[in-house]
């Protein structure tokens, strides 16, 4: 395996423990990522191969993958090498793996797509590459040209590797926008020049250079430049070409004659990208450039066959894809608004004409669009499989939530824009009118206003008003120079205040009226108002000083400079707990914190190595501020003793822009030079707070006051706004404070999707009234009480507003007269079954239903199967009609399931089980028909079906809330629970769990536990034991607790006390007298908590070595006593003399926590939990009843009949077990046993899981893969495993992975 060989040499060592480190994650966890669009500067900036495709924004790639059990794409890879724009990619036609990219800083690199990592590098070649794509005629080759030529073939690897010019192509007369590669004539390969010609070479032939260039219209003379070239996928010779202002030519390459002039419905049109549907031979498609219309066309005809109109704003590019996957290819998310938003400028994917001259080609067109759209759209189902409306394509330079909604986000960026997104569904709702050059900071106006205040690079500072999409008023104080921040006083909102290049912070009021201008010595690059005072304003200033200014007086002079900095200050941010408390960020790499009442600076912050730009102070505890660099770091700071508790590696390029919400003060975006915008959950910093918030503690502990928190050393305490009105909220209540308390401490604590979500659907089961919901409860998850109700009264909406379409196909089809004149007779002779057949024959279905009940309701009811099975067949929406009038519930919830429709499935069984679709009683002779009762309990059999299905997804997408959401839908509270518990989300299971109350003890009582063992590292001993008082039967777990304390005497004496335990020193009696009476559990544990622990291990082991020497040994017999013997202290089990039994005992946790892992089905980590326990037997002398050989027949049964079961039926067929190993396999389960707990049998996915993370690539030391999420370091700092691999190990096994004897604890 391949991470033996990684963690190999802890194995080999008995005694290693100096300097082992405790094993760590991160503190900050990324829960949502906002990715950039394609953009719109070059031309060869999407393409796909297999199940993967990719478009490129200004700095990285985006790679794309299938999920095959779901049928959508998911974004897998974000690649970011390159440092300036990038010029093109281009996929490897002989390996799907592998592609190339080009950027204009003269690089050129090739990345493994399945390993996410560079495997060649061309750096510092002769110009930009500003085309380029793989050699069809050479396995390893890429060739690049820039403007002139030459064009320049880099062979990557073997004998002939390095750059080779082509022997012809070069000195070209006219700049060269694009090349193509001919597939089927090797060495063939086609220019198209910025003067409208082509020029084509290939081996032993007469090269043609700048021929077949179209004339120009009369009178004009302009440049006609190709604007795309591709050669015909089945041919040797015909070429499609389109020009700039002629359309689209089909020439011969070899005869030079243009076969074909397309043309378009208007001379007014014009064609930037094209591509062959290579699925269907002679067809191509085209986007036009000015609107987002979707041309279909044949070369036998020079007009369109059919035209989509997709998109308001035109194409950029496009990209067929070439192979279809193995599984059905129609994907489409089962929540609509995750791609497509209210606003969205996407039409709704056209209405099919009725009977068509061409059948449309199956295929998926990767669509790129001028607005940084990006999507996938499935030609033959005519609709968006995949469509991520808008994206900033350049640096995203300021983001700030909007403050009357934390759900709305603003961006702007680079490109001249301002967006607005839904943080919940990562949609952009609204987009600035743009052209503005770039915009460097926006403010949100006071309140609930939805205006927004932006600064730019030339065109002054602006006023737009979000509802209205226009610009209401515009500054231009500052004249042509570049305004670099803007800020909103909220204390006084018709003040708004901007700095510029010029050396001015000027104020005015929002109707313009100058109030202030200050000047300082040099530019002035950020400003921001006290938050404790209105007249107060901070500047940060080329000149490296901080100045404080006071706006209600006259004086144009600062009432403070402050100095330190040893190069420019750029932002400035006050503290918004502190009064006078100030920071500022420099190009030194530091941030000083200033107190301004005396004018000093009290602390530095060093540890960027760049420039510092993001500053956000945390509006709930005072100490707490993180930054963001030019490093492209981000770090979180405790600024009492200036210790960084936390480095963010995860952004690809400078991070500029760092908010929260005061509302959510836990949960932070940021922005960069890389396009993205990413969400992050800053929780895990406050861990204390939260379990004293569950375990029920006093205010006292929970919130305080500034001045006391600040005090070294301690515990984090909430001095903000909202942890007030959430105390006074709680307060106000007489019945049940505590529940009140849990949950408006877990909304505001919770990063957003889906905690609001579960908290309604709670209130819905414990009864509350519906008028009481939130108007956003019908935009997510609702109970399936109110799914029907909630959708009637949309569909009741929706009927009032007319639906624009866009204009549709092509005329009438030729009919088959001789059938048709065959079918009147029929149909005249009374024959009617046989008129029916004959119109199905000729496709006129709706004829033959119309007449079929003629004939008898059975005949109309199997013709009506008939045509759904063909529309199914064809993956036809149509056939939702058909399933519902026939009443089959059942094919259309397949229908939909299979094409990752969820939600849809789940409304129709939601509405089969109240009774709105009847099964058809077709009456039988004796008048018998199935009952009611019966069709009702098959569709609540379906109706589960789908929301198991639906929480899978959710599950799988790394959205556990929601996951449980969906099974608190139905009631079913064990299986939500379940969901929060695998998703690791601890505390919002036991919060939720407390106030469900019994249904859900079970599940709330195994999380209390979790949570316990999370406080043993903390280390916050008292609370564990509060979390552990508040289960029943919770002695085992207190002997677990108070084994592994590490106080003195008096302390654990105190621990005990508190447990209920007896005092250290009677310990040991009662394990000698319990050891006397041979009761090996009890002696286990009163040794334990004595002051000799390490006697119990010899009597614990030998007991499970006997256990596992019998041959009906179960693992409920010795998994308990295992899980006890782990909790002796650390320090206990590595002496020396020790040796012998902790090898024993890590062994044997290892065989049993395999063995709990198959119960468990954590299938990541069984074949790891196997090796790790073959390789201990093999490197340390032990005598355990465990033999080598039998392991890996354990596992090679295990292996053989699960991979059997679940074998899907597109794999081909795996080797069936053996019947050896269905009986090794048999043994197994029987010693297994049920799993008690429902539901959390399964592996874990905490949020964030599937998100590409920019940076640092770790591998995992179990799997040898790449991890994809969170990351969890092990105990010698550099071996690694993905946080949900490290979460389901210590589940099963409680010690680390490399054999140290070392706990895990990664909750």
């Amino acid at each position: 395996m391949a991470w033996m060989t990684y963690v190999s040499h802890w194995f080999e060592q008995d005694d290693w423990y100096e300097g082992l480190q405790r094993a760590t994650m991160s503190q900050v966890r990324q829960v949502g990522l906002l990715a950039a669009g394609c953009q719109p500067w070059n031309k060869d900036v999407c393409a796909a191969s297999g199940d993967r495709f990719a478009y490129c924004a200004t700095l990285a790639i985006y790679i794309y993958q299938l999920d095959h059990r779901y049928n959508e794409f998911k974004l897998h890879a974000i690649m970011s090498e390159h440092k300036k724009t990038i010029t093109a990619i281009s996929w490897c036609p002989h390996n799907p793996d592998l592609f190339a990219s080009g950027s204009t800083d003269n690089l050129v690199i090739v990345w493994n797509v399945a390993e996410q990592k560079v495997i060649a590098k061309l750096n510092n070649i002769k110009g930009t590459p500003a085309c380029l794509g793989w050699c069809w005629n050479q396995d390893n080759a890429v060739a690049f040209v820039s403007q002139k030529g030459p064009l320049l073939i880099w062979t990557i690897s073997g004998p002939d590797s390095g750059v080779s010019a082509h022997k012809e192509a070069h000195s070209f007369v006219s700049d060269i926008c694009i090349f193509r590669w001919n597939t089927q004539k090797k060495g063939k390969v086609v220019f198209g020049h910025m003067d409208g010609s082509i020029s084509i070479f290939q081996p032993s032939s007469k090269h043609q250079k700048h021929v077949l260039r179209p004339e120009s219209p009369e009178g004009t003379d302009e440049e006609n430049p190709v604007t795309a070239l591709e050669w015909d996928p089945l041919s040797t010779d015909y070429l499609l070409v389109a020009n700039l202002h002629h359309g689209i030519r089909l020439l011969d390459s070899e005869s030079l004659y243009c076969i074909t002039t397309f043309s378009f419905p208007t001379a007014a049109v014009s064609v930037q990208c094209l591509a062959w549907v290579p699925s269907a031979p002679g067809m191509f498609i085209t986007g036009d450039s000015q609107v987002g219309v979707l041309r279909i066309w044949n070369v036998s005809r020079t007009t369109p066959i059919d035209n989509f109109k997709l998109k308001k704003t035109g194409f950029h590019c496009l990209h067929v894809v070439n192979s279809p996957p193995k599984k059905k290819f129609s994907v489409r998310s089962p929540n609509k608004n995750h791609y497509t938003s209210s606003t969205s400028e996407a039409n709704p994917p056209p209405n099919v004409t009725h009977n068509q001259e061409f059948s449309l080609p199956p295929g998926h067109v990767v669509c790129c669009f001028l607005d940084g759209g990006v999507g996938l759209y499935d030609m033959g189902a005519r609709k968006w499989d995949f469509l991520r409306e808008l994206g900033h394509v350049e640096t995203i330079f300021d983001c700030k939530f909007k403050p009357g909604d934390p759900n709305l986000l603003a961006t702007a960026s680079y490109d001249g824009t301002i967006k607005v997104w839904d943080i919940n569904t990562l949609t952009a709702l609204y987009t600035s009118p743009g052209n503005e050059g770039v915009i460097f900071a926006l403010s949100w106006a006071p309140g609930d206003s939805d205006c927004i205040a932006g600064a730019t690079s030339r065109n002054g500072a602006f006023i737009w008003d979000v509802q209205k999409g226009k610009m209401i008023q515009r500054f231009n104080e500052h004249g042509k120079n570049g305004i670099f921040y803007i800020a909103w006083s909220h204390k006084d909102s018709k003040r708004i205040a901007t700095c510029s290049g010029d050396g001015f912070c000027i104020i005015r009021t929002i109707d313009g009226k100058l109030l202030h201008k200050y000047k300082h010595p040099a530019a002035v690059f950020g400003c921001d108002w006290s938050q404790n005072n209105k007249d107060m304003i901070a500047t940060g200033c080329e000149d490296k000083n901080v100045r404080i200014f006071y706006v209600a007086t006259s004086s144009s002079q600062p009432l403070k400079v402050l100095s330190g900095h040893t190069a420019r200050v750029f932002h400035v941010k006050w503290s918004p707990l502190r009064e006078g408390i100030l920071c500022s960020g420099s190009d030194d790499g530091s941030i000083r914190i200033w107190d301004y009442t005396q004018d000093a600076c009290i602390n530095i912050l060093s540890g960027h190595t760049a420039p510092v730009r993001g500053l956000m102070w945390n509006t709930e505890i005072p100490y707490l501020l993180i930054s963001g660099s030019w490093d492209y770091t981000i770090k979180v700071w405790d600024t009492r003793d200036g210790v960084c508790l936390d480095t963010v590696y995860d952004h690809g390029a400078d991070v500029y822009g760092l908010t929260c919400h005061p509302s959510r003060p836990f949960t932070m975006a940021s922005c960069s030079r890389d396009s993205t915008v990413r969400l992050w959950s800053l929780i895990p910093l406050i861990t204390p707070l939260q379990i004293n918030i569950l375990a029920d503690r006093s205010w006292e502990e929970i919130i305080g006051n500034a001045d006391n928190a600040m005090k070294q050393g301690t515990p984090p305490l909430l001095c903000g706004k909202v942890s007030r009105d959430v105390k006074q909220e709680a307060e106000k209540l007489t019945c049940n404070p505590h529940m009140k308390k849990l949950r408006l401490f877990s909304e505001c604590l919770s990063p957003p999707g889906g905690s609001d979500n579960l908290w309604n659907l709670v209130a819905v089961i414990k009864g509350q009234d519906d008028s009481l919901l939130p108007q956003n409860y019908c935009k997510g998850m609702m109970h399936s009480k109110h799914l029907v109700k909630f959708k009637t009264s949309e569909a009741q909406e929706l009927t009032t507003i007319k639906v624009s379409k866009f204009g549709g196909g092509i005329g009438a089809p030729t009919k088959e007269k001789k059938l048709k004149e065959a079918a009147e007779i029929h149909l005249r002779l009374g024959q009617i079954q046989r008129y029916c057949e004959l119109m199905v024959e000729l496709g006129e279905w709706d004829k033959a239903l119309s007449i079929a009940p003629g004939v008898s309701v059975k005949y109309w009811r199997k013709l009506m199967q008939r045509r759904a099975d063909q529309l199914i067949q064809e993956d036809k929406d149509d056939v939702i009609p058909y399933c519902i009038a026939i009443g089959d519930v059942k094919k259309l919830v397949n229908f939909f399931v299979s094409r990752g429709q969820l939600k849809e499935a789940l409304l129709v069984a939601q509405a089969a089980c109240e009774g709105n679709m009847q099964p058809l009683h077709v009456s039988t002779p004796n008048g018998a028909s199935c009952s009611d009762d019966i069709y009702k309990e098959d569709f609540n059999e379906i109706l589960h079906k789908v929301i198991n299905e639906l929480a899978e997804w959710y599950f799988q997408d790394g959205r556990a809330v929601l996951a449980a959401c969906c099974h608190l839908a139905v009631d079913d509270i064990e299986l939500a629970m379940a969901y929060l518990i695998r998703g690791n989300e601890l505390e919002l299971a036991v919060s939720v769990g407390t106030v469900l109350g019994e249904s859900a003890t079970p599940a709330t009582h195994y999380a209390l536990q979790l949570l316990a063992r999370k406080c043993m590292m903390t280390p916050m001993w008292n609370l564990a034991a509060d979390l552990l008082l508040m289960t029943p039967d919770n002695e085992v777990q207190l002997v677990k607790l108070c084994a592994f304390y590490p106080g003195c005497n008096e302390e654990i004496n105190d621990l005990h006390k508190k447990c209920n335990l007896p005092p250290v020193e009677e310990c040991i009696l009662l394990a000698e007298k319990a050891h006397a009476d041979g009761n090996v559990f009890e002696t286990i544990k009163y040794y334990l908590l004595s002051q000799e622990p390490e006697k119990a291990l010899p009597i614990g082991i030998d007991f499970v070595k006997g256990c596992i020497s019998s041959s009906d040994w179960t693992l409920d017999t010795v998994y308990p006593v295992l899980d006890l013997l782990s909790f002796i202290p650390t320090e206990k089990l590595l002496l020396h003399t020790c040796t012998d039994v902790r090898n024993e005992l890590l062994i044997l946790c290892g065989y049993v926590g395999a063995l709990l892992a198959i119960r468990r089905k954590y299938q990541s980590i069984v074949p790891a939990l196997y090796e790790y326990t073959s390789q201990l037997l093999k490197r340390r002398v032990v005598s355990v009843p465990l033999k080598i050989e039998h392991l890996s027949e354990e596992l090679d049964a295990w292996r053989a009949c699960t991979q059997s079961a679940n074998q899907s039926l597109e794999e081909s067929p795996s080797t069936p077990p053996s019947d050896s190993q269905r009986t090794i396999y048999e043994t197994l389960l029987k010693r297994l046993k049920e799993e008690p707990l429902k539901g959390i049998v399964g592996p874990d996915y905490v949020t964030g899981s599937n998100l590409p993370s920019h940076s640092d690539i770790h591998i995992s030391c179990l799997t040898g893969l790449k991890i994809q999420g969170p990351v969890y370091f092990l105990e010698d700092g550099k071996s690694t495993v993905s946080l949900n691999d490290a979460l389901m190990w210590a589940k099963v096994n409680p010690f680390s992975p490399l054999g140290t004897g070392i706990r895990l604890n990664p909750f």
